[in-house]
């Protein structure tokens, strides 16, 4: 565990396995934290697991200005992140929101990444209708958090389709992913969906061609939708592989966890 000073705002990062050779770096989702992750570091004791609380989110500090919940503000951030512990090349791991970000600083800074895994994710909105729906959508979510509070929010956020599958997880497990969730801070929350939602994000379908660097997309079978957005992304991608994990929805991390880690050594490898 280690807080670093990054670009005026304090960061929380959790690494697991410090002797190991190889390296990835892992991004959590919204309403996340690295603590989604300590699973596949144990699952994975020969890969150095460096995981890091996004800008809202865990244990990193809240910015004041919503300005600095950007997605280009992030990636400097994240950029700074890599500079600071001298991390040069290292395969980057992004679940749903975290795969966002990652694939976005994959396209900035491909120098350094020498594998790509999206978990569940995107490469934005197609069109400038569809980012502004969803900057409406989000903006009233925001509003809601900010007037009732974070309790009131994950009782709604956890009973959400996307999710669905997630209530046949043990009760333990379903606990746990709750008390993260929980752990929120409604500032960190509110920024976060006005500052880098998907319909705030620039667009990266465009760029999707131009990528040299591997890149392994990993769905469950029960998320129709982010099955159709990576068959799609796979197209478009140079050098891209395509993995459906059966009866999974959108968190295949948290809801067959060794299958996930499998997945994980296999490619890295």
């Amino acid at each position: 565990m280690a807080k670093l000073k990054i670009r005026g705002i304090e960061t929380h990062i959790d690494i697991w396995n410090e002797e190991a050779q190889q390296t990835i770096v892992a991004l959590h989702g919204f309403t996340g934290s690295t603590e989604t992750w300590r699973n596949l570091a144990n699952a994975v004791p020969k890969v150095r697991v460096v995981a890091i609380d996004l800008v809202g989110h865990g244990q990193t500090a809240v910015p004041e200005q919503i300005s600095r919940f950007s997605m280009l503000e992030q990636l400097y951030d994240l950029e700074e992140v890599f500079v600071q512990l001298q991390l040069e090349k290292f395969t980057l791991l992004g679940y749903s929101m975290g795969g966002r970000i990652a694939l976005s600083y994959a396209i900035r800074y491909p120098a350094r990444v020498e594998k790509l895994f999206l978990e569940s994710a995107s490469p934005g909105l197609r069109t400038s209708k569809e980012r502004m729906e969803r900057c409406e959508r989000d903006d009233i979510l925001a509003e809601k958090i900010a007037a009732n509070g974070v309790k009131s929010f994950v009782k709604d956020w956890e009973n959400i389709p996307l999710f669905d599958s997630q209530k046949r997880l043990p009760e333990m497990t379903r606990e746990a992913i709750r008390t993260e969730r929980l752990t929120q801070r409604k500032s960190g929350l509110v920024g976060s969906l006005r500052g880098m939602g998907t319909g705030k994000q620039p667009s990266n379908w465009s760029l999707l061609t131009q990528m040299d660097v591997p890149v392994m997309l990993i769905t469950g079978a029960l998320d129709e939708k982010f099955c159709q957005i990576a068959l799609e992304m796979k197209a478009l991608l140079k050098n891209a592989q395509h993995v459906t994990v059966n009866d999974v929805g959108h968190a295949i991390h948290v809801e067959n966890p060794a299958e996930f880690a499998t997945i994980v050594m296999e490619k890295l490898t």
